[in-house]
């Protein structure tokens, strides 16, 4: 069912109450009422506006004291994560692998993994999930698989396998009987060094995009492209709401094998990259076009799949890093020929500083740019440091999660944010070597300590190993010593704390008409200091945002078109002053203001 609600006086009961509500200056939604929507056209269009959870399931929750997250631990947390109001859980993947790059590295893409669980847990959690209106989004990894997939054994065994073309294979330059020569071309792994890899029982060379153990398949085979389509029906018959497609742009290369540019510096000379590898361009090897129908067809095929038997889109999500706006919009295809419903866009995300300029362009840009297609806006995820790295000063990092998850939430479109986000949690990288566990760090260190700092397990509660697993465990990263005082049981009962912020947003962006689907209209654009728009919608209030992108307080003065400017606060930073019109809003060090025209 989808419900509209208008903010009143009145509040709905949230997880702290509406009276810790009110007295953070964050007003509670009104009893819902019921939409004109029909059921089926909501479940039709839920994505459009839809808040997805990042859950790697290795750190979520060990439900068996292996010190390993589980399948039935995430299962456990359901409740949890319907309160903070997520409508999909997007898992890393679990499917069976040796884990040389956890999971990343599939050796089996019909079954779980057996230190996550089983294909029973893994339709337990489905069911459980659905009960509670949150779908199950899967990583579909179609660019590599494992070394230890049976499709690539079968391939190294000998050139006269059936399966010697589901990879790609190249014989070296001046190979000989008894030399292997050199690598077919320049081209790196994004992992560092050579992206060839000698078989001396075979005598070539296969290519991987990434570790020696995820050789990429051939794309330029047709039974690859129905052996993944059998992969994407095996499991949207079991129930789930989607995928988002790992690496999608990387699916092909440049057939001529021609090497790649060097890149060059300011005073263009060549320079090394972390790995101590000349730095090369990847324009040989990445968003090549053939990834466009590739993606047709998947979109096309999951499309038949929602029927009466399967209810609601099923909807394709795209790990799309990408130069520029107008690479983004291809990524959704044309009516004819759709392909992702939501390509990420980590350009606004991951611009990695808090520049508000670049902001306010690329918020713009994806308003405008994408042919009215539905924005996804991503700051975190698995492969980057969390929020306090990129864009915290050490001082204000809970008031500067606050901007950035104002900009993630209160902007059109659906928003997709990493476990942990909404406590808080930091990025944590190990301090020596031997502690590594991601092949990152061990490649990189000490330029790159790897991904481990990102991974760590999630922080519940003030107990032994933060409530992740059983007292006495060892988990399979280390808990980070700040849990004793970010962790959720110590905020979910404060009304100022970041997760009642992360909670009271979320219902703004489900239950205020202009924020759940209006336009982003950027207002106050000559302001250096804070960053300004408004949501705009027919027949609705508009609402105003305004966050301050600095550590020194900030007085604006906004004004509207046909508006009076009066405006009821619907969220604000705890403890700020509450404007009464638009004309004069005072803003704390990194302060946010949200409110409704009157």
């Amino acid at each position: 069912m989808h419900w509209t609600r208008t903010i009143a006086s009145c509040a709905i009961a949230l997880s702290m109450g509406a009276l810790a509500l009110t007295a953070a200056g964050q007003t509670p939604p009104a009893k819902p009422t019921t939409s004109t929507e029909s059921a089926a056209s909501s479940e039709q269009n839920w994505w459009k506006n839809a808040v997805i959870y990042e859950i790697y399931p290795r750190s979520f929750q060990d439900s068996n004291g292996d010190g390993i997250g589980d399948l039935n631990g995430i299962t456990q947390r359901l409740d949890y994560l319907k309160t903070l109001g997520v409508d999909a859980i997007w898992l890393s993947p679990c499917y069976p692998s040796p884990q040389v790059d956890f999971g990343y590295d599939i050796s089996d893409y019909e079954n779980i993994d057996p230190q996550y669980g089983t294909l029973k847990d893994f339709d337990h959690l489905v069911a459980e999930a659905g009960k509670r209106h949150i779908r199950i989004l899967m990583d579909m990894v179609m660019n590599h698989s494992s070394d230890k997939h049976d499709w690539f054994i079968q391939s190294r065994s000998s050139r006269d396998s059936p399966y010697r073309d589901w990879y790609i294979w190249r014989d070296g330059k001046g190979e000989t009987a008894t030399d292997k020569g050199q690598a077919p071309n320049n081209w790196q792994s994004d992992f560092g060094h050579s992206a060839w890899e000698w078989d001396e029982k075979t005598r070539q060379y296969y290519y991987h995009k990434f570790y020696i153990q995820q050789p990429d398949v051939n794309w330029d085979n047709p039974k690859i492209h129905q052996a993944f389509k059998d992969i994407v029906g095996f499991w949207l018959k079991r129930g789930v709401g989607g995928f988002r497609f790992d690496a999608i742009t990387t699916l092909y290369e440049d057939p001529n094998l021609t090497d790649e540019d060097v890149l060059l510096d300011k005073d263009g000379k060549s320079y090394l990259n972390d790995y101590g590898d000349v730095a090369l361009n990847d324009t040989r090897t990445n968003n090549l076009p053939g990834t466009h129908p590739v993606m047709q067809e998947m979109r096309a095929w999951s499309d038949t799949f929602n029927s009466d038997k399967f209810p609601g889109t099923r909807v394709l999500i795209g790990e799309t890093y990408l130069p520029n706006i107008a690479e983004l919009a291809k990524q959704y295809g044309t009516p004819e020929k759709p392909e992702f419903q939501l390509p990420m866009d980590t350009q606004v995300g991951f611009i990695d500083k808090l520049d508000i300029a670049q902001f306010r362009a690329r918020l713009s840009e994806v308003e405008t740019g994408v042919n009215g297609n539905i924005p996804l806006l991503v700051f975190t995820n698995h492969d980057r440091p969390r929020l306090d790295v990129r864009y915290g000063d050490g001082v204000h990092d809970t008031d500067i999660a606050r901007v950035i998850s104002t900009m993630l939430f209160a902007s059109r479109g659906a928003a997709l944010f990493y476990y942990g986000d909404e406590i808080g949690m930091k990025t944590t990288p190990p301090t020596r070597k031997e502690d590594v566990k991601d092949p990152v760090g061990l490649t990189g260190w000490p330029k790159d300590k790897g991904r481990d700092g990102e991974r760590t397990p999630m922080q519940w509660n003030d107990g032994p190993e933060a409530g992740f697993t059983k007292a006495g465990v060892t988990p399979w990263l280390p808990v980070p010593p700040n849990y004793a005082t970010i962790n959720v049981k110590a905020e979910e009962g404060q009304p100022d704390s970041l997760f009642a912020w992360y909670q009271t947003l979320i219902r703004l962006k489900k239950s205020v008409p202009a924020l759940s689907h209006g336009d982003n209209v950027m207002l106050d654009t000559e302001n250096t200091k804070v960053l300004s728009w408004m949501r705009r919608k027919d027949g609705a209030a508009s609402v105003v945002v305004s966050v301050n992108f600095t550590a020194e307080p900030q007085t604006l003065s906004l004004s509207v078109p046909n508006s009076s400017g009066k405006v009821k606060t619907l969220l604000k930073t705890p403890g700020a002053a509450e404007p009464s019109s638009i004309s004069s809003i005072q803003l704390g060090p990194f302060g946010v203001f949200v409110g409704e025209l009157q």
